[in-house]
């Protein structure tokens, strides 16, 4: 059914508009969006008053583990539901579900029931019986193809270097233009294979990301030429001049931290929950990639919304052991930290809050930025005409009030 949302301020991509007012077509796309002023609720139309509050799009996580409980790892559609019905509550209408390092089989498992996420919509989305979820947006192929000892909380042992007889039976479910189901896949630009798995998931469609590296900048701009793209979680689990000058005292290099900052040609994201980055850290990520090259992550794990205590990072079976301590996650014996337990709305929050950042550009860079990386900007990220009406009504202190799942309301 149509509606007519008015008396809110639109967060717009650029500009907020005060007393706006946004139309949801019976296919739940936005119609228009802008000022109130002469829209009128066509006939059948329900008219809903936002009563002032805030109006922003869905966040749009590109990288997630878990949540709930569960982690995307176990493979199983039951957890993947778990998962995409908590970070719904969070104000994520879109995510990529996120592998860790793990055995064959069980990146088999998880991408199989991605796969079948990716064909419904989103497992959840409008379950009878149960609470509505997140859109999935494809996998984000993340691991085991990482740099020796840069494997963060990820398991060690089965850290590996990609070669075409396994990275083939991945690649297999197929990049988002072709109808498939990984959206984007990271590697360590240094290992051996790289390229060649870099290559081939370019021609799938795939988009490909550095992580989890030990690369030099002349590696990582030789990456360019195979098609990386982006870097995740800036300052985390990467090489800089520090660590690869315990290999060479001199000269000091630059390694992936510095090529993330120097690049033009790549994008990046942060944790920005405040336990992993300080504000001075945000603000130069902030200040030198800019809001249409910096995403916000959640990089949450299965502890979002459960009590603290211990926790496995990855599937059940062989998963790392982690433990949620004072609403922060660590390894078991303190050091730290390891992954996040907090969703994308305590992200956009905590981002605004420590740089001063713009409003429009915060909000930017937890939806249409991410959409963008993941190649579907065209049909989700922000509030204009001919896209998916997932929208968030948001209190003057970003809380989460009301949201709207293509165009149809969800009691949280």
């Amino acid at each position: 059914m149509p509606a007519l949302l008015r008396g809110g301020s639109l967060i717009l991509p650029d500009r907020v508009v005060e007393d706006g007012a946004l139309l949801i077509d019976d296919a739940g796309r936005i119609a228009a969006a802008g000022p109130a002023a002469g829209k009128e609720a066509p006939g059948r139309a329900a008219e809903i008053d936002l009563g002032g509050r805030l109006v922003a799009p869905g966040f749009i996580d590109l990288h997630c583990h878990g949540g709930g409980g569960a982690d995307f790892m176990d493979g199983t559609a039951e957890a993947f539901r778990t998962v995409l019905e908590a970070h719904l509550r969070h104000g994520t209408t879109t995510l990529a579900p996120t592998t860790t390092v793990a055995v064959h089989e069980q990146i088999l498992a998880a991408l199989e029931t991605c796969a079948r996420a990716v064909r419904a919509g989103g497992f959840g989305l409008f379950d009878e019986g149960r609470g509505a979820g997140s859109r999935v947006a494809g996998a984000h192929f993340y691991g085991p193809y990482f740099g020796p000892g840069a494997h963060g909380c990820h398991p060690a042992e089965p850290v590996r270097a990609p070669v075409p007889e396994e990275f083939e039976a991945y690649l297999a479910f197929g990049g988002l233009p072709e109808g498939g189901a990984i959206a984007c896949a990271t590697v360590a630009p240094e290992v051996p294979g790289a390229e060649a798995f870099a290559r081939a998931a370019r021609r799938r469609g795939i988009r490909i990301h550095a992580g989890h590296s030990n690369a030099t900048l002349s590696q990582v701009e030789a990456s360019l030429a195979w098609g990386v793209g982006h870097v995740d979680h800036l300052f985390c689990a990467m090489s800089d001049k520090t660590k690869l000058r315990r290999e060479e005292p001199w000269p000091m290099r630059a390694g992936l931290l510095e090529a993330a900052l120097l690049l033009d040609e790549l994008s990046t994201e942060v944790i920005a929950d405040g336990v992993h980055l300080d504000a001075g850290l945000l603000r130069l990520a902030y200040r030198t990639k800019g809001p249409d090259r910096l995403a916000l992550v959640s990089d949450c794990n299965r502890a979002l919304d459960r009590p603290d205590g211990e926790y496995l990072f990855g599937p059940e079976a062989g998963g790392e052991p982690f433990v949620r301590r004072g609403g922060v996650c660590m390894p078991p014996d303190g050091g730290g930290p390891a992954s996040s337990c907090q969703g994308m709305d305590h992200m956009v929050r905590t981002f605004r809050e420590l740089t001063g950042a713009p409003l429009p550009e915060v909000v930017r860079m937890a939806s249409l930025t991410p959409a963008r990386i993941l190649g579907i900007d065209a049909r989700a990220g922000s509030l204009e005409a001919g896209k998916i009406a997932d929208l968030l009504v948001l209190d003057e202190g970003l809380r989460l009030e009301r949201l709207f799942l293509q165009g149809r309301e969800i009691v949280l």
